[in-house]
Parts: structure tokens; C-alpha cells; sequence
């Protein structure tokens, strides 16, 4: 590739945005050899995304940066939508905390990036390399061949097992990759403005539903607030942006808009696009080079989040021999899908909160006046059932026994040690697969072969008992943990899911649950997802 230097990592991310440093955190984790390649110096020191939910928490957790991220976010921020007479409509405030996390928490892009950024300082064998830029990609049946220009003008050719494209909405590699984005751009522009001091005490985020100027109002910690106006087609994008332009937009909603500090304003399109691959070759794409959603429900960043989590862990066993290098397809179809679910409820959603058209906001009016009628309904809509979660069906997943928890999201109670310390479920489970055992330990019900099977995969094996328990078991030599469901969590969990036993992802979606009978059963069909001949050969030995 027209280099002379060429460097080696086992996987090469290509943008050091939220989505690539999450992902670079967990291969990190997972003792992969990872470097990053990010474009820009510096990060951008301005809010840009300003939601994340329970499920990216939970990722985070898994790499010990849960709770340094939430040193800079407000947790369990209501949402409230407001008709053009200013009176609320709904007051959406989730109230399940079933992944361990509240459901929606308000940060700052840049604070987050710097915490993240600091997390890979853990991590020897993860580069960061700033101010590089990739001009040139190439892969063929063994390795992704990258030509980055560094920040002296010199070129390198990165060599890598796989490669991640995390470089935004108009990613350079998908270009090289020839990948499309299918879809639509909307025809409405939105301005966004970032303030401080605008001296408003509304904790939550406000949907101002008037059709004479749809806007969003976002409650920021630190003493910033963002709105978000739309733009007429007859309105110049760029005066509406200017400072005095976006006072009088403002003058309805604070004091004094003169007082107000602008920290920025920026007229934005909106798209509803989803790459047509998400894996191309050793390639895989992720975040906004995936896929771009409208910001109406807050997933855009959440979205690319679940990609890294989905993705991260599967490059990580494949490089270690764990995984067959076929997992890799399991990434697309099990991303693709969601990722379009997720798009098209949020061009419901703002289609629905966001008309110009009186009559459309009269019907929507009436729509939520009637559903406080039915508390089934109600609930569905404030306590945000509406959002699609994953499902996986096809993919890493073995469907045996008809449990239909199989390719969803395990819940995460806490629960409580042999030692009385209380924690959360996944701090047992560990960063890994993990087989989970409702009042049975998993290991007493496999054969010597498939218990050296998933511990040579690496899984953790759990018991969990009822709480209280008279009986509760030391860990024993085989090392299986032993916790107490300490608020009845996993025992809800598991008598609405057929089956004791559950393999647990690493991404915290349930592969596969079963009975003890059944062990035998699961444990083959999960060798397929194993480099089969190399297992045999240690098996023999």
C-alpha cells in the first residue's frame, strides 16, 4: 500500500468517538490488542449527545466505568410533553430499574468521552493514536490492510486481524467498502442551541408540542440547557442560527434571553438511514456509520452503544481461538434489524409529537387524553414499553426448551454474597459467559466433557438460591459462586421462563436456557460456535 512501516494489532478501530472508545474498552478487558485511529486531536468540547439508557450503563459496568460516568450525569430524568396552551399532556419517568440502571439519564458528549478516554489508560494493550487519519483500506482472507497518515504527513500501514468502523455518519471506510446507506433524509431542518444560565427550573425534558414551532427543551447538568427548534422550509438555516435570531426564539421560554449565554447553535438534518451491510469481509461497521436515527427518542448514541457491546466480545473470543471466526456474521443479524426497529419508532415518535398541522395536534391531544382512561395503556406509553427491545432469534443463540427469554436481555437484581455484601448480578456473572443456575448448581448437572467444554471456553458457573435460604452451599472446589436472589428477582424471572439453567452472554443476553436434562443437548450445539477441530484436538490430548 505505497508504505514502508507497517505496524500489527489484532483488531484496528477507526474513530475515537463514544462508540470506538466503548469498544476499545471492552477489548481492553478482554486482552486484545487493540489500536485506536481518531481523526481529531482534541475532543469537541460542546454537548452533543445528552441521553443514555439502562442497557449502555450496563455495558459500562461490565468495565468497571458505570459509576465514573454518572459522576457527571443527572439519573432518571422525566420527560414532559406539552400542548400549545403549555399544559402537560404526559409525564413519562420510567420507573423499572430492571437491567440495574435507570432507564433515562442526561449527560454531556464530552465529559463522558473524556471519562471513557481515561478508562483506556487501564489498558497496556490498547494505542490511541490521535491525530491520524485512515486514506486507505485494503483486506483480503487474513488480514485488513490500513494506510493512516499521521499527524506529521507521514504514512504507516496498520495491519490487523478486524477492523471496526466507528467513524461517524459520513465514515470514510464505508465509502471504501462501497456499503450504502438505505433510507430517507427528512425535508425539516431543526436548529439545536446550547445555553447556560438561562435560569429555567424545569428538571426534565420538555417536548413543546406546538404546532406553531415544535421544540425540545433539555434539562443539562451543570447549569446547561439545549433546545431544539424546528426550521420552517422558508427560514435560512443559518440566520435562524444567528445570536439574535436565536434570542427571539428563546424569549418565550426564559426571562431574560439577553442574560443567556450561547455556547453554540447549529442547524442539523435529520436522516432515517441503515447501512445495508454491517459486516463487510473483517470488517464491521458500527454506530453512526451503521446506521443514523432522528434524535426523538434519545437512541441515536444508545444504538451504537448496543453495536460495541454486541460486537466488542466476538472479535475478542475469535481472536483468542474461543469462537469460530463465523460468529463474526451473528454481529449483522442480530444489529441490523433492531437498528431499524429503533429508526422507525423514532419516526413515529416525531411525527406524532412534532406536527405543524393543527388538526394532527388536536388528534394527537385527544389520543393522550383518552389513554389515561386505560391503565394497561398508560403504563405502556409513561413507562416507555413502547421501545423495541433486542430479540435475537438468529445468531449466537441456541432456542431449546421454548423459553422465550432465549435472545433477550437477562434482567440484573441485586443479589448477596456468601459474605452478606450485596451486589448486582452481572458483578457475579463476570465480564464473560457465564451459566447461571436457578436453585441448582450448573456443574452438578454436566457431564465431566461438557463441564471442561465451558471451562475451557471460559464461563463462569453461578448458583443462585432463594433469599435466606437454610441451606446456602460454600463454593465449592469446582469454583462455582453461590449468591442468594435477595429481592426475588431471578425467582420471578425464572418462574415466567421455563428452564433452571440459563448461559448468560457477554453482552447480557441470554444464549440459551434449559433444563438439566437438556445440558447435554445445548453444550453440542453451542460446539458450533467453537473452532470445532482445534477443541477436538485438546480433547484427545
Amino acid at each position: 500500500m505505497g508504505s514502508t512501516t507497517v505496524r500489527h494489532a489484532s483488531v484496528a478501530i477507526v474513530g475515537g468517538g463514544p462508540n470506538g472508545i466503548a469498544a476499545a474498552n471492552l477489548l481492553g478487558a478482554y486482552g486484545i490488542h487493540t489500536v485506536v485511529i481518531e481523526r481529531e486531536r482534541q475532543i469537541l468540547e460542546y454537548p452533543r449527545a445528552v441521553g443514555m439508557d439502562d442497557e449502555a450503563l450496563r455495558l459500562f459496568q461490565t468495565v468497571g466505568l458505570a459509576e465514573p460516568l454518572l459522576r457527571d450525569m443527572i439519573q432518571n430524568v422525566p420527560m414532559r410533553m406539552f400542548r400549545a396552551d403549555g399544559k402537560c399532556f404526559a409525564h413519562i419517568r420510567p420507573a423499572t430499574r430492571e437491567f440495574g440502571w435507570w432507564r433515562r439519564n442526561i449527560f454531556m458528549q464530552q465529559l463522558a468521552e473524556k471519562t471513557l478516554r481515561e478508562g483506556l489508560a487501564r489498558y497496556r494493550n490498547v494505542d490511541l493514536r490521535l491525530g491520524e487519519e485512515v486514506i486507505e483500506l485494503a483486506q483480503d482472507g487474513r488480514a485488513v490492510t490500513l494506510r493512516v497518515r499521521d499527524g506529521d504527513g507521514a504514512t504507516y500501514s496498520l495491519q490487523a486481524d478486524y477492523c471496526i468502523a466507528a467513524d461517524g455518519g459520513r465514515s470514510p471506510l464505508r465509502e471504501m467498502l462501497g456499503v450504502q446507506l438505505a433510507g430517507k433524509t427528512h425535508a425539516i431542518k431543526w436548529v439545536v442551541v446550547d445555553v447556560k444560565n438561562a435560569g429555567v427550573d424545569a428538571p426534565y425534558t420538555a417536548l413543546n408540542c406546538d404546532p406553531r414551532r415544535p421544540n425540545v427543551c433539555i434539562y443539562l447538568p451543570y447549569g446547561f440547557r439545549r433546545w431544539e427548534f424546528l426550521v420552517y422550509p422558508h427560514e435560512d438555516e443559518q440566520a435562524i442560527a444567528a445570536p439574535d435570531s436565536v434570542r427571539r426564539l428563546l424569549q418565550p421560554y426564559v426571562a431574560d434571553p439577553s442574560k443567556i449565554e450561547i455556547v453554540r447553535a447549529r442547524t442539523y438534518t435529520h436522516h432515517s438511514r441503515v447501512a445495508e451491510r454491517f459486516v463487510v469481509g473483517r470488517v464491521a461497521l458500527i454506530g453512526d456509520a451503521a446506521h443514523l436515527s432522528p434524535p426523538w427518542i434519545g437512541q441515536g448514541l444508545n444504538a451504537g452503544l448496543r453495536d460495541a457491546g454486541n460486537l466488542a466480545w466476538k472479535l475478542a473470543g475469535i481472536v483468542q481461538g474461543r469462537l469460530h471466526p463465523s460468529v463474526l456474521a451473528s454481529y449483522e443479524q442480530e444489529r441490523q434489524a433492531h437498528s431499524k426497529a429503533m429508526i422507525d419508532l423514532a419516526d413515529t415518535f416525531g411525527a406524532m409529537l412534532m406536527p405543524t398541522s393543527r388538526v394532527k395536534a388536536w388528534m394527537r391531544d385527544g389520543f393522550f387524553s383518552a389513554v389515561r382512561l386505560w391503565p394497561g395503556i398508560r403504563n405502556y406509553v409513561l413507562q416507555m414499553r413502547f421501545k423495541p427491545m433486542p430479540s435475537y432469534r438468529d445468531g449466537m443463540v441456541v432456542a431449546i426448551g421454548g423459553s422465550s427469554a432465549v435472545g433477550r436481555m437477562l434482567i440484573q437484581p441485586d443479589v448477596e454474597e456468601r459474605s452478606g455484601m450485596r451486589c448486582k448480578l452481572d458483578d457475579v456473572l463476570g465480564p464473560w459467559f457465564a451459566v447461571l443456575g436457578w436453585q441448582v448448581d450448573p456443574q452438578s448437572v454436566m457431564t465431566p466433557e461438557d463441564r471442561a467444554f465451558w471451562l475451557e471456553l471460559g464461563a463462569r458457573f453461578v448458583h443462585v438460591r432463594r433469599s435466606r435460604c437454610p441451606d446456602m452451599p460454600a463454593e465449592g472446589a469446582s469454583g462455582t459462586a453461590c449468591v442468594q436472589d435477595v429481592d426475588n428477582g431471578l425467582a420471578d424471572w425464572f418462574a415466567e421462563h421455563p428452564g433452571s439453567i440459563a448461559v448468560v452472554r457477554p453482552d447480557r443476553y441470554v444464549a440459551a436456557q434449559f433444563n438439566p436434562n437438556q445440558a447435554i443437548e445445548v453444550t453440542r450445539r453451542f460446539r458450533a460456535f467453537t473452532p470445532v477441530a482445534a477443541h477436538q484436538q485438546r480433547m484427545a490430548a
